[in-house]
């Protein structure tokens, strides 16, 4: 065990990649590799039905790579939060800031590079479209969803600003495609969402009054469906 006096940024840091290997170990060690396998194929064979793949060969083939893509993100969030976890419990506040802060460091240059490579294969696979199709799945379509809400929360959005919207989402979508859970997922919309927000508040939006003039039309409209 590491001393509380010691200050092992560089032991823990240069350790991450071996840690990839052997949590991931102990992670598929506590059930059956076969059933941690069929949940992880059985989530990427429903994100990949939608792109509508006709050629079954071709179909599974994608599904192997999204499916390998979670298994990878699944190793390298294990790794780095197993060593955050030693540096919180062996290390004095201070030197265990630091030490997270490159355990960090080291999670976000390991996942981008995963990221690149996987769009990569995606890509020899699919279209542009397809693999935006992918993205949504793993994201559980936030994108579209968002978008669609504040096009009808403001109505009066010009194109500059709905394309605005969009790109910020987007850039939400790439960040939330590798995160480690639902929850983190949706963070980094709710992220993206305060940016969002700030940029429609400073276009001139009171974003308190829309978002409860679009409350007030969803419950009219419910009201108008009830009583035709």
């Amino acid at each position: 065990m590491l001393r509380k006096t010691q200050t092992p940024i560089v032991f823990l840091a240069g350790y991450f990649l071996f840690l990839v290997q052997g949590i991931a170990q102990v992670k598929e060690s506590n059930a059956p590799a076969s059933d941690y396998q069929q949940v992880i194929h059985q989530r990427a064979y429903k994100i990949v039905v939608p792109t509508g793949i006709a050629d079954s060969a071709k179909f599974y083939r994608v599904e192997a790579v999204v499916a390998n893509q979670y298994m990878q993100l699944g190793k390298i969030h294990d790794s780095a939060n197993a060593q955050i976890k030693i540096a919180k419990a062996n290390i004095d506040k201070d030197q265990a800031k630091l030490v997270i802060a490159a355990i960090e460091k080291q999670r976000t240059q390991v996942l981008e590079k995963l990221h690149v490579s996987y769009l990569q294969q995606l890509g020899k696979e699919l279209s542009q479209s397809q693999i935006d199709q992918i993205k949504d799945g793993m994201t559980y379509n936030i994108v579209n969803i968002t978008y669609k809400a504040y096009g009808e929360m403001i109505l009066s959005l010009n194109e500059q600003q709905k394309k605005q919207i969009l790109t910020y989402l987007l850039e939400a979508r790439e960040l939330a495609m590798d995160a480690e859970s639902s929850n983190k997922k949706h963070e980094w919309f709710g992220k993206y969402k305060g940016r969002i927000n700030n940029y429609l508040s400073a276009a001139g939006y009171d974003m308190k009054k829309e978002g409860e003039e679009w409350q007030k039309r969803i419950k009219e409209q419910k009201l108008t469906n009830t009583n035709s």
